[in-house]
Protein backbone atom coordinates (compact mmCIF):
# COMPACT_ATOMS: atom_id res chain seq x y z
CA UNK A 1 0.00 0.00 0.00
CA UNK A 2 2.81 2.38 0.89
CA UNK A 3 4.54 1.60 -2.40
CA UNK A 4 1.36 2.38 -4.30
CA UNK A 5 0.93 5.67 -2.45
CA UNK A 6 4.57 6.64 -3.14
CA UNK A 7 4.18 5.82 -6.81
CA UNK A 8 1.04 7.95 -6.97
CA UNK A 9 2.84 10.90 -5.36
CA UNK A 10 5.84 10.61 -7.68
CA UNK A 11 3.53 10.44 -10.66
CA UNK A 12 1.77 13.57 -9.44
CA UNK A 13 5.08 15.43 -8.99
CA UNK A 14 6.19 14.43 -12.49
CA UNK A 15 2.91 15.65 -13.98
CA UNK A 16 3.19 18.92 -12.05
CA UNK A 17 6.72 19.38 -13.39
CA UNK A 18 5.50 18.90 -16.92
CA UNK A 19 2.68 21.39 -16.42
CA UNK A 20 5.04 23.94 -14.88
CA UNK A 21 7.48 23.48 -17.75
CA UNK A 22 4.68 23.90 -20.26
CA UNK A 23 3.45 26.98 -18.44
CA UNK A 24 6.91 28.58 -18.53
CA UNK A 25 7.04 28.19 -22.29
CA UNK A 26 3.43 29.14 -22.95
CA UNK A 27 3.86 32.95 -23.16
CA UNK A 28 6.65 32.65 -25.75
CA UNK A 29 4.80 30.10 -27.81
CA UNK A 30 1.60 32.13 -27.65
CA UNK A 31 3.34 35.28 -28.83
CA UNK A 32 4.96 33.46 -31.72
CA UNK A 33 1.72 31.80 -32.68
CA UNK A 34 -0.22 35.07 -32.50
CA UNK A 35 2.16 36.70 -34.92
CA UNK A 36 1.63 33.92 -37.42
CA UNK A 37 -2.18 33.66 -37.15
CA UNK A 38 -4.25 34.83 -40.17
CA UNK A 39 -6.71 37.66 -39.54
CA UNK A 40 -9.78 35.55 -40.42
CA UNK A 41 -11.61 34.22 -37.37
CA UNK A 42 -12.87 31.21 -39.34
CA UNK A 43 -9.52 29.52 -39.33
CA UNK A 44 -8.98 27.28 -36.32
CA UNK A 45 -5.73 25.77 -37.46
CA UNK A 46 -2.86 26.95 -35.30
CA UNK A 47 0.56 27.52 -36.71
CA UNK A 48 3.18 25.24 -35.22
CA UNK A 49 6.19 26.99 -33.66
CA UNK A 50 9.34 26.69 -35.72
CA UNK A 51 11.66 23.99 -34.42
CA UNK A 52 14.47 25.40 -32.32
CA UNK A 53 17.97 24.53 -33.44
CA UNK A 54 20.16 22.72 -30.89
CA UNK A 55 22.54 25.65 -30.83
CA UNK A 56 19.79 28.21 -30.13
CA UNK A 57 18.31 25.94 -27.50
CA UNK A 58 21.70 25.68 -25.81
CA UNK A 59 22.14 29.46 -25.87
CA UNK A 60 18.70 30.02 -24.33
CA UNK A 61 19.45 27.46 -21.63
CA UNK A 62 22.87 29.01 -20.93
CA UNK A 63 21.39 32.52 -20.75
CA UNK A 64 19.00 31.39 -18.03
CA UNK A 65 21.79 30.16 -15.76
CA UNK A 66 22.81 32.46 -12.91
CA UNK A 67 26.27 33.99 -12.81
CA UNK A 68 28.80 32.83 -10.24
CA UNK A 69 28.29 36.14 -8.45
CA UNK A 70 24.57 35.50 -8.19
CA UNK A 71 25.20 31.99 -6.90
CA UNK A 72 27.57 33.40 -4.26
CA UNK A 73 24.99 36.01 -3.18
CA UNK A 74 27.24 38.94 -4.08
CA UNK A 75 24.40 40.96 -5.58
CA UNK A 76 22.77 41.08 -2.15
CA UNK A 77 25.53 43.46 -1.02
CA UNK A 78 24.31 47.07 -1.24
CA UNK A 79 26.57 49.98 -2.12
CA UNK A 80 26.14 53.78 -2.01
CA UNK A 81 26.14 54.10 -5.81
CA UNK A 82 23.63 51.31 -6.43
CA UNK A 83 25.95 49.65 -8.93
CA UNK A 84 24.68 46.77 -11.04
CA UNK A 85 28.08 45.09 -10.81
CA UNK A 86 28.42 42.79 -7.82
CA UNK A 87 32.17 43.51 -7.74
CA UNK A 88 33.80 46.91 -8.17
CA UNK A 89 37.09 48.59 -7.38
CA UNK A 90 38.34 52.11 -8.10
CA UNK A 91 41.84 53.12 -7.10
CA UNK A 92 44.39 55.83 -7.78
CA UNK A 93 46.96 54.51 -10.25
CA UNK A 94 49.81 56.52 -8.78
CA UNK A 95 49.18 56.13 -5.04
CA UNK A 96 47.17 52.86 -4.95
CA UNK A 97 44.66 54.68 -2.74
CA UNK A 98 41.33 52.83 -2.85
CA UNK A 99 38.49 55.23 -3.65
CA UNK A 100 35.70 52.68 -3.91
CA UNK A 101 35.54 48.99 -3.10
CA UNK A 102 32.75 46.43 -3.34
CA UNK A 103 33.45 42.70 -2.93
CA UNK A 104 36.92 43.37 -4.35
CA UNK A 105 38.34 40.15 -2.88
CA UNK A 106 35.71 37.90 -4.52
CA UNK A 107 37.15 35.45 -7.06
CA UNK A 108 34.97 35.13 -10.18
CA UNK A 109 35.19 34.15 -13.85
CA UNK A 110 36.59 37.09 -15.82
CA UNK A 111 35.59 36.21 -19.40
CA UNK A 112 37.50 38.20 -22.05
CA UNK A 113 39.32 40.33 -19.49
CA UNK A 114 41.62 37.29 -19.89
CA UNK A 115 42.77 38.74 -23.21
CA UNK A 116 44.58 41.54 -21.40
CA UNK A 117 46.96 38.98 -19.90
CA UNK A 118 47.15 37.21 -23.26
CA UNK A 119 48.27 40.46 -24.87
CA UNK A 120 50.75 41.23 -22.09
CA UNK A 121 52.42 37.82 -22.43
CA UNK A 122 52.67 38.18 -26.23
CA UNK A 123 54.21 41.66 -26.04
CA UNK A 124 56.67 40.78 -23.29
CA UNK A 125 57.81 37.72 -25.26
CA UNK A 126 59.13 40.05 -27.94
CA UNK A 127 57.61 37.98 -30.76
CA UNK A 128 57.53 39.56 -34.22
CA UNK A 129 54.33 41.50 -34.76
CA UNK A 130 54.81 41.18 -38.53
CA UNK A 131 54.86 37.38 -38.57
CA UNK A 132 51.88 35.99 -40.49
CA UNK A 133 49.67 33.62 -38.51
CA UNK A 134 46.80 31.54 -39.88
CA UNK A 135 43.51 30.81 -38.12
CA UNK A 136 43.04 27.05 -37.92
CA UNK A 137 40.44 24.53 -36.73
CA UNK A 138 42.23 24.53 -33.37
CA UNK A 139 41.04 28.12 -32.87
CA UNK A 140 37.34 27.22 -33.02
CA UNK A 141 35.35 27.79 -29.85
CA UNK A 142 34.66 24.34 -28.43
CA UNK A 143 33.75 25.81 -25.03
CA UNK A 144 30.66 27.88 -25.87
CA UNK A 145 30.17 27.16 -29.58
CA UNK A 146 30.37 30.82 -30.60
CA UNK A 147 31.21 31.88 -34.15
CA UNK A 148 33.78 34.32 -35.47
CA UNK A 149 34.25 36.70 -38.38
CA UNK A 150 37.74 35.26 -38.82
CA UNK A 151 37.15 32.23 -41.02
CA UNK A 152 39.38 29.18 -40.86
CA UNK A 153 42.33 29.81 -43.16
CA UNK A 154 42.41 33.57 -42.53
CA UNK A 155 45.99 34.84 -42.38
CA UNK A 156 46.87 38.02 -40.49
CA UNK A 157 49.95 39.38 -38.81
CA UNK A 158 50.49 38.79 -35.11
CA UNK A 159 50.07 42.53 -34.60
CA UNK A 160 46.68 42.55 -36.33
CA UNK A 161 45.49 39.58 -34.29
CA UNK A 162 46.64 41.31 -31.12
CA UNK A 163 44.73 44.43 -32.16
CA UNK A 164 41.52 42.50 -32.83
CA UNK A 165 41.81 40.51 -29.61
CA UNK A 166 42.06 43.66 -27.49
CA UNK A 167 39.74 46.02 -29.36
CA UNK A 168 37.05 43.69 -30.76
CA UNK A 169 37.60 40.81 -28.28
CA UNK A 170 38.07 38.35 -31.16
CA UNK A 171 38.32 34.88 -29.65
CA UNK A 172 40.00 33.17 -32.59
CA UNK A 173 42.58 35.95 -32.68
CA UNK A 174 43.43 35.35 -29.02
CA UNK A 175 43.50 31.59 -29.55
CA UNK A 176 45.88 31.91 -32.51
CA UNK A 177 48.19 34.14 -30.46
CA UNK A 178 48.44 31.50 -27.76
CA UNK A 179 48.77 28.63 -30.23
CA UNK A 180 51.70 30.32 -31.99
CA UNK A 181 53.62 31.00 -28.81
CA UNK A 182 56.92 29.09 -28.47
CA UNK A 183 55.96 25.72 -26.99
CA UNK A 184 52.32 26.05 -28.07
CA UNK A 185 49.13 26.59 -26.02
CA UNK A 186 50.33 24.69 -22.95
CA UNK A 187 53.46 26.81 -22.67
CA UNK A 188 51.43 29.95 -23.27
CA UNK A 189 48.95 29.25 -20.46
CA UNK A 190 51.87 28.44 -18.18
CA UNK A 191 53.39 31.82 -19.07
CA UNK A 192 50.09 33.54 -18.29
CA UNK A 193 49.95 31.99 -14.83
CA UNK A 194 53.62 32.64 -14.20
CA UNK A 195 53.15 36.32 -15.07
CA UNK A 196 50.15 36.51 -12.75
CA UNK A 197 52.23 35.08 -9.91
CA UNK A 198 55.04 37.54 -10.57
CA UNK A 199 52.54 40.41 -10.27
CA UNK A 200 51.25 39.10 -6.94
CA UNK A 201 47.91 38.08 -8.48
CA UNK A 202 47.32 35.31 -5.96
CA UNK A 203 43.60 35.03 -6.71
CA UNK A 204 44.15 34.48 -10.44
CA UNK A 205 44.25 31.34 -12.54
CA UNK A 206 44.11 30.84 -16.33
CA UNK A 207 43.39 27.71 -18.35
CA UNK A 208 43.21 29.22 -21.87
CA UNK A 209 43.85 32.58 -23.61
CA UNK A 210 40.37 33.71 -24.73
CA UNK A 211 38.26 33.88 -21.57
CA UNK A 212 35.58 31.54 -22.91
CA UNK A 213 36.25 29.16 -20.02
CA UNK A 214 34.69 30.00 -16.66
CA UNK A 215 37.79 28.47 -15.07
CA UNK A 216 39.72 31.63 -15.94
CA UNK A 217 39.15 33.45 -12.66
CA UNK A 218 40.47 36.45 -10.76
CA UNK A 219 39.53 39.17 -8.28
CA UNK A 220 39.11 42.92 -8.76
CA UNK A 221 42.21 43.47 -6.65
CA UNK A 222 44.30 41.27 -8.95
CA UNK A 223 42.86 42.75 -12.14
CA UNK A 224 43.71 46.25 -10.97
CA UNK A 225 47.35 45.12 -10.71
CA UNK A 226 47.15 43.71 -14.25
CA UNK A 227 45.70 46.93 -15.66
CA UNK A 228 48.44 48.97 -13.99
CA UNK A 229 51.20 46.89 -15.60
CA UNK A 230 49.50 46.59 -19.01
CA UNK A 231 49.11 50.37 -19.13
CA UNK A 232 52.90 50.70 -19.20
CA UNK A 233 52.93 49.31 -22.77
CA UNK A 234 52.06 51.92 -25.45
CA UNK A 235 50.97 49.22 -27.91
CA UNK A 236 48.42 47.79 -25.47
CA UNK A 237 47.12 51.27 -24.74
CA UNK A 238 46.77 52.02 -28.45
CA UNK A 239 45.16 48.74 -29.48
CA UNK A 240 42.74 48.48 -26.56
CA UNK A 241 41.39 52.02 -26.98
CA UNK A 242 41.00 51.97 -30.78
CA UNK A 243 37.48 52.77 -31.90
CA UNK A 244 37.70 50.85 -35.18
CA UNK A 245 40.20 48.87 -37.22
CA UNK A 246 40.16 47.42 -40.73
CA UNK A 247 42.05 44.37 -41.91
CA UNK A 248 42.34 42.57 -45.24
CA UNK A 249 40.80 39.11 -44.99
CA UNK A 250 41.69 37.44 -48.27
CA UNK A 251 40.64 39.94 -50.94
CA UNK A 252 38.09 41.58 -48.69
CA UNK A 253 38.57 44.47 -46.29
CA UNK A 254 36.71 43.95 -43.02
CA UNK A 255 35.94 46.55 -40.37
CA UNK A 256 36.03 45.67 -36.68
CA UNK A 257 34.80 47.87 -33.84
CA UNK A 258 35.51 48.34 -30.16
CA UNK A 259 33.36 46.42 -27.70
CA UNK A 260 33.48 49.42 -25.34
CA UNK A 261 31.33 52.37 -26.39
CA UNK A 262 33.01 54.64 -23.84
CA UNK A 263 36.10 54.97 -26.07
CA UNK A 264 33.92 57.10 -28.38
CA UNK A 265 32.66 59.36 -25.61
CA UNK A 266 34.12 62.85 -25.24
CA UNK A 267 33.40 62.63 -21.51
CA UNK A 268 36.05 59.96 -21.07
CA UNK A 269 39.85 59.98 -21.36
CA UNK A 270 40.59 56.25 -21.42
CA UNK A 271 44.18 55.04 -21.47
CA UNK A 272 43.49 51.28 -21.54
CA UNK A 273 40.40 49.11 -21.40
CA UNK A 274 39.01 45.61 -21.87
CA UNK A 275 35.50 44.23 -21.75
CA UNK A 276 34.33 40.68 -21.15
CA UNK A 277 31.21 38.54 -21.12
CA UNK A 278 30.23 34.93 -20.67
CA UNK A 279 27.10 33.79 -18.86
CA UNK A 280 29.03 32.60 -15.81
CA UNK A 281 30.87 35.93 -15.45
CA UNK A 282 28.19 38.46 -16.37
CA UNK A 283 29.30 41.72 -17.99
CA UNK A 284 32.83 42.78 -17.04
CA UNK A 285 34.95 45.87 -17.64
CA UNK A 286 38.41 47.08 -16.62
CA UNK A 287 39.80 50.51 -17.48
CA UNK A 288 42.50 53.03 -16.85
CA UNK A 289 41.08 56.53 -17.19
CA UNK A 290 41.74 60.11 -16.17
CA UNK A 291 38.88 61.39 -14.02
CA UNK A 292 38.57 64.31 -11.61
CA UNK A 293 42.20 65.23 -12.23
CA UNK A 294 43.48 61.77 -11.28
CA UNK A 295 44.65 58.67 -13.15
CA UNK A 296 42.35 55.92 -11.97
CA UNK A 297 42.01 52.17 -12.42
CA UNK A 298 38.45 50.87 -12.48
CA UNK A 299 37.22 47.26 -12.31
CA UNK A 300 33.61 46.11 -12.69
CA UNK A 301 32.75 42.41 -12.60
CA UNK A 302 29.54 40.40 -12.77
CA UNK A 303 27.33 43.23 -13.96
CA UNK A 304 23.74 42.39 -14.89
CA UNK A 305 22.27 43.82 -18.09
CA UNK A 306 23.83 44.47 -21.49
CA UNK A 307 24.78 48.09 -20.81
CA UNK A 308 25.01 47.98 -17.02
CA UNK A 309 28.81 47.92 -16.82
CA UNK A 310 28.89 51.14 -18.87
CA UNK A 311 26.21 52.59 -16.61
CA UNK A 312 28.26 51.67 -13.55
CA UNK A 313 31.32 53.40 -14.98
CA UNK A 314 29.21 56.52 -15.57
CA UNK A 315 27.85 56.37 -12.03
CA UNK A 316 31.38 56.28 -10.65
CA UNK A 317 32.49 59.13 -12.94
CA UNK A 318 29.61 61.36 -11.81
CA UNK A 319 30.19 60.42 -8.18
CA UNK A 320 33.88 61.29 -8.39
CA UNK A 321 33.11 64.66 -9.96
CA UNK A 322 31.16 65.63 -6.83
CA UNK A 323 33.79 64.45 -4.34
CA UNK A 324 36.70 66.37 -2.78
CA UNK A 325 40.17 65.56 -4.11
CA UNK A 326 40.64 62.88 -1.44
CA UNK A 327 37.92 60.23 -1.38
CA UNK A 328 37.70 57.68 1.41
CA UNK A 329 37.33 53.96 0.79
CA UNK A 330 33.65 53.08 0.77
CA UNK A 331 34.50 49.84 2.51
CA UNK A 332 31.61 47.95 0.95
CA UNK A 333 31.98 44.20 1.11
CA UNK A 334 35.63 43.87 0.70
Amino acid sequence: MRLKTLATLLSGFALSGLLLGAGALAPVQSAEAAAQQPSSKKSVRKAKPAPRSPRKAALVEAAAKPTFGQLYGLHAVDDPLDLKSSVALVLDQDTNEVLFSKNSQAVLPIASITKLMTALVVVEAGLSLDEQLTISDEDKDTEKGTGSRLAIGTTLSRGELLHLALMASENRAASALGRNYPGGPTAFVAAMNQKAQSLGMTDTHYVEPTGLSSRNQSSAKDLAALVKVAHEFPLLREFSTSKDHQVMVGKRQMAFHSTNGLVRSSSWDIGLQKTGFINEAGRCLVMQAKLAGRKLIMVFLDSTGKYSRIGDAERVRKWLSTQPSTVADSGVGG
